[in-house]
């Protein structure tokens, strides 16, 4: 099937806050979540989770999506999705993990409140986007013990 590209996070730093996440369905047309939402005021910078080939910049449905070819990821290769979007990179552009490629827009069509979603194909089949992070990135950092503050 390829190899799978080492990620980073669409978002920040820092870390963004999953506010909902991927769900496959049970059958290709059946319900489920096909992507991961992330937290995202509108304006907020959307950066390649990989590095790739942006394949297609414009509306579908009324929200502007980008989608990036990931390079090196097998056949079919593996594509990443992000909407709702104003995309910052022309079709035919090669992009870098972590390079700026959209900004979030005002759309609450899909979450409330405004969320990115990010989404990732192989083909036809919906993977979940949080596969292409390396085990570090999904952790979260320890704990930290505060100082009891007394008389206040």
């Amino acid at each position: 099937m390829g190899v799978w590209p080492v990620g980073v996070w669409p978002l920040g730093p820092p870390r963004p806050v999953v506010v909902r996440g991927w769900e496959p369905p049970a059958s290709p047309y059946g319900p489920g979540h096909r992507g991961v939402d992330l937290d995202a005021p509108p304006g907020t910078p959307v950066r390649a989770a990989a590095g790739g080939r942006v394949s297609f910049a414009g509306p579908v449905a009324g929200r502007g999506v980008l989608t990036i070819t990931l390079t090196g990821s097998g056949s079919p290769p593996l594509r990443t999705t992000y909407e709702p979007v104003r995309p910052l990179v022309p079709v035919g552009a090669e992009v870098a993990a972590g390079q700026v490629v959209a900004a979030v827009v005002d759309s609450r069509s899909h979450c409330a409140p405004v969320c990115l979603h990010w989404g990732l194909r192989r083909g036809e089949a919906y993977l979940d986007p949080l596969s292409l992070l390396p085990p570090h990135l999904l952790r979260r950092p320890p704990s930290r013990l505060l100082p009891l503050l007394r008389g206040a």
